[in-house]
């Protein structure tokens, strides 16, 4: 990788990702890693790439972004899966975010 340089990076969902490899597949070969990819995005995309966006967008009023990918990719079910993706951060959520939180998710769930 000499000479190449990140000049930027953007989080994405797994919708997003799995869209980008199926269209990419049509006009060239995946590679090895590529094919994994899209196998593991196949299986676990919870929404299309559109409504994935969407709510993307509405829990970004509560949360930074990055947060915001992660709950969309993981579509936590309950109070305590919600408590867990946020074991790590620093400061906590209060309740009440965390249940509007849910309810945003819930309302996406298919």
């Amino acid at each position: 990788m000499i000479g190449k340089k990140i000049v930027e990076t953007n989080p994405i969902t797994i919708p997003e990702v799995k869209e980008m490899l199926e269209e990419r597949s049509q006009f060239h070969e995946l590679t090895y890693e590529q094919n994994l990819a899209l196998d593991h995005v196949t299986k676990f995309a919870n929404l299309d790439a559109e409504n994935a966006q969407k709510l993307v967008e509405e829990l970004e009023e509560i949360v930074k972004k990055n947060q915001a990918i992660k709950l969309e990719d993981i579509m936590p079910e309950d109070m305590a899966d919600m408590r867990l993706m946020f074991a790590k951060e620093r400061g906590s959520h209060k309740k009440e975010e965390l249940e509007k939180l849910l309810n945003i998710i819930n309302k996406y769930r298919e």
